[in-house]
């Protein structure tokens, strides 16, 4: 089974009219995320269709500090339940939270 992946809802295409984008502030993982939507939408929303851009995200997110992409939200919640997931399996208790 694929693990659901919580990924928010990256604005993709051009800025509303009027409006531009500040390139400092543009999420670096941003093209990822929207490729990650478009392949969900074309592929009925089977994430198992979609397994490459949800590996190209993977590689963005690692690249980039945490926090500096709201896009890799996500994948960083899932990173760390994966981490906990094998913490707990191995016996390491967890520090409390």
């Amino acid at each position: 089974m694929v693990p659901q992946v919580d990924l928010p809802s990256p604005r993709c295409g051009t800025a509303p009219a009027g409006r531009s984008l500040n390139m400092s502030q543009k999420d670096p993982c941003q093209k990822q995320a929207c490729e990650i939507q478009k392949c969900l939408q074309v592929n009925n929303y089977m994430e198992s269709k979609c397994e490459a851009m949800l590996q190209e995200m993977r590689k963005c997110c690692a690249w980039y500090p945490k926090g500096r992409s709201i896009c890799c939200s996500g994948f960083e919640k899932e990173e760390r339940e994966r981490e906990k997931f094998k913490a707990t399996s191995e016996g390491i208790p967890q520090p409390p939270q």
